[in-house]
């Protein structure tokens, strides 16, 4: 049987990670599913965690010592984060340049500056941010795997993977997790399919609740005619309230190649009756089966 070249980057980027669960990340999805630039306060994704929470290797400064002037900035920044979530770019740069003017060295305001400026589609002043916080501090991780999602999404896949590299190579680092997913995102949008396999297996292994992850790694098992090891991954997201159309048709692809005909009707009336309108229902229709 052939089949076609792996194409998977994940299962309706925006529904899905809009439901991730509630810091501060911004997604570039017109990097990897060809459309605008979407802004959301959820996660992937893509964005390693709220700035003011760096994840460094050096012991963190605490309330009682922490100077004036950084808690100043500290204070603005958090303000910036929550105009940022709500949309309000222009008042969250204005808390940003006040951050900043307390602490010209507090690295988190400098990669919320990044973000607002990322959705603001200003590549100079996105890539000074982020160079900007990391020349503070090379090894904060949200600066790293920020910085790597937005150089992915212009393109510069080889510098994106080596950023997210250095993030999770970070032993402090709470988001290894999705930083492995973007990295494994942007491996494939790269063609390294067996890095980006690697990425994403690993991503799992951390955080088996990750769409993305299973997604990818069971079109890519699927691809590659490993239809058991793919049904595993196929499975579990689709019994999530996040299955939906791609992830559908993706699993009924799958139980047909091992002739579980009733599991594939019952993923057939599911991906009919809650995606009328899909592309994958008219494939399914079609019998595109092996497209």
């Amino acid at each position: 049987m052939t089949l076609s070249p792996v194409k998977a980057i994940g299962p309706s980027l925006v529904n899905l990670l809009r439901r991730e669960n509630g810091r501060l990340q911004v997604w570039l999805l017109w990097a990897f599913m060809g459309a605008a630039l979407v802004a959301t306060t959820s996660l992937l994704s893509g964005c390693a965690g709220a700035p003011g929470v760096s994840g460094t290797s050096a012991e963190p400064i605490t309330e009682s010592d922490e100077p004036e002037i950084r808690k100043r900035a500290r204070i603005r920044t958090t303000l910036a984060t929550s105009y940022f979530e709500q949309g309000q770019d222009k008042v969250a740069l204005d808390e940003i340049k006040q951050a900043l003017a307390a602490d010209p060295n507090y690295g988190p305001a400098y990669v919320l500056r990044g973000l607002v400026y990322m959705r603001l589609n200003d590549p100079q002043l996105t890539e000074e941010s982020f160079r900007r916080a990391l020349q503070i501090n090379a090894n904060d991780a949200d600066a790293l795997h920020n910085y790597g999602w937005y150089l992915c999404g212009v393109k510069r896949e080889k510098e994106a993977v080596e950023f997210f590299t250095r993030a999770v190579a970070n032993p402090t680092y709470g988001g290894q997790a999705k930083t492995l997913m973007a990295k494994g995102v942007c491996e494939m949008r790269a063609g390294l399919v067996k890095d980006a396999e690697a990425s994403f297996a690993r991503s799992y292994q951390l955080d088996a609740t990750n769409p993305i992850a299973g997604y990818n790694l069971a079109a890519l098992l699927f691809k590659r005619g490993e239809f058991e090891r793919a049904q595993f991954y196929i499975r579990r997201l689709n019994a999530t309230e996040l299955a939906n159309a791609e992830t559908l048709w993706l699993g009924i692809k799958i139980e047909k190649q091992l002739n579980n005909q009733v599991v594939a009707d019952q993923l057939a009336q599911q991906l009919q009756r809650r995606f009328p309108d899909s592309r994958e229902l008219q494939a399914y229709r079609r019998g595109a089966f092996y497209e």
